[in-house]
């Protein structure tokens, strides 16, 4: 079941019975797809933000920190990192609460790549409708290559030291011993609770109006797929075909499940299955509303590197399917 089904029946219930707007109009789809990602993002802002506010009271941030970068675990943390990714039903935009997270929380930003980069990357979609629609083959190809990328990705993130790169106001935490000698004393469970609010606020506040922007966005651009262009350029088996296909990709914004059938019908009409894929999974991963939300949690330079390995993983993955299948 889908755990935002009931954002979903509000989202509805406020764009169609309330607002009285027509289900089949451009309006009432973009405006449909506003409230339920504002809602859904927002809410998850909170409650992330709110629960990474309790882990940083109770639990001590630099231990966990050396735990996670200095005891050998050859791998088995991102891919851990990754595999979450793969299970939780975020798109681009609604993995990015859990990122910051995550962050906040003093993971290593690697193993926050990775999952930044598999959550969309390697999403719901191609659990239960590949299979039906491609085959049980090409469904592990997808994943197994949108695996190793995550975890490629993160390593190398890691690898270049660009923790200097994220916006550090979002991670400036107090530990409970300074929180406690503010206040004099121990807290009660009330003042705690007020406190754990108001620390998960901070970040949400900074954050979400970029949330307002991003969606605004992706509602105006969401559902807009040139068909007739894409049919026509993305059938061709040239070299040029899948980079083509995430360039046209990229400034879309959809899930996953949406797009899906626009995928299988480029397939019938001829376009490679890597090809289409490229198509799908660039929307999903590398949208513009992504992009914006994220550029107020990192500095450009982490931003192209992290862009630069999904674009990158994204073709590659396009190349080994078209060649295998």
């Amino acid at each position: 079941m889908d755990i935002f089904f009931p954002i979903q029946v509000l989202a509805d219930l406020l764009t169609y019975s309330v607002l009285g707007i027509n289900t089949e109009s451009y309006v009432g789809s973009a405006l449909n797809f506003f409230i339920y990602d504002i809602i859904k993002i927002g809410l998850m802002l909170l409650v992330i933000n709110y629960v990474m506010a309790i882990t940083r009271y109770y639990l001590p941030i630099n231990k966990v920190k050396n735990i996670l970068t200095k005891r050998r675990w050859f791998g088995l943390d991102y891919l851990f990192a990754a595999l979450l990714g793969v299970i939780t039903p975020f798109c681009s935009c609604s993995s990015i609460p859990l990122f910051i997270g995550f962050t906040g929380a003093g993971i290593p930003l690697g193993i926050t790549f990775a999952f930044l980069i598999s959550s969309p990357l390697v999403n719901e979609a191609s659990l239960y409708l590949f299979p039906a629609l491609f085959g049980i083959r090409a469904t592990l190809i997808y994943n197994a290559v949108g695996i190793v990328v995550a975890i490629l990705g993160g390593m190398l993130i890691q690898r270049l030291k660009l923790n200097r790169y994220i916006k550090q106001e979002l991670l400036k935490f107090k530990s409970r011993k300074q929180v406690e000698e503010e206040h004099g004393n121990s807290l009660n469970f009330k003042e705690l609770t007020i406190y754990w609010w108001q620390d998960g606020w901070m970040i949400t506040k900074q954050v979400f109006p970029y949330v307002l922007l991003g969606v605004g966005i992706g509602a105006v651009i969401h559902g807009f797929v040139p068909a007739g262009v894409i049919e026509k350029y993305l059938a061709s088996r040239s070299w040029w075909a899948i980079p083509l296909a995430v360039i046209f990709g990229a400034p879309l914004y959809a899930n996953s499940v949406s797009v899906v059938p626009v995928m299988e019908a480029l397939v019938g009409k001829g376009t490679p299955l890597g090809t289409a894929l490229a198509f799908m999974t660039s929307i999903v991963t590398i949208s513009v509303p992504e992009l914006l939300i994220l550029k107020k949690v990192m500095k450009w330079q982490l931003l192209a590197v992290f862009l630069g390995i999904t674009v990158l993983g994204i073709i590659i993955m396009g190349y080994i399917l078209n060649m295998v299948l």
